[in-house]
């Protein structure tokens, strides 16, 4: 379907998740991610620490960059990530989660806000 396997792999494990619980949250992340790369939203992790409270989980359709600062804990899934940013989350607690872990762990996406 796309020339790149990995949003391939990700489109169609968003479509299992969204046949399954008929949740709206992963219909609407399989649009995001499967349009236009350009599209895709590159998030700081200074942006994160903003815009979050501690313990929530976040998924973001795009990349997080590790550029800022991170003061509490949170659980992020991202479509992709730097090295930096994962170090800086679980330096202060948090985790970072696969797109599975996530929709296993969260099927009807609830408690799961979209950032970007």
């Amino acid at each position: 379907m796309f020339a790149n396997t990995l949003v391939d792999n990700t489109v169609w494990t968003l479509r299992k998740a969204s046949k399954a619980s008929k949740a709206p949250i992963w219909k609407d992340l399989e649009s995001r991610i499967s349009g236009p790369r350009s599209n895709r939203s590159e998030v700081n992790l200074g942006r994160l620490a903003q815009v979050t409270k501690a313990s929530e989980v976040v998924m973001v359709p795009g990349k997080v960059l590790g550029t800022g600062a991170l003061g509490h804990k949170l659980t992020v899934c991202a479509f992709s990530i730097s090295e930096t940013a994962v170090k800086k989350i679980t330096e202060v607690g948090g985790k970072v989660i696969t797109l599975e872990e996530l929709t296993k762990k969260y099927p009807e996406g609830k408690g799961v806000r979209i950032i970007g």
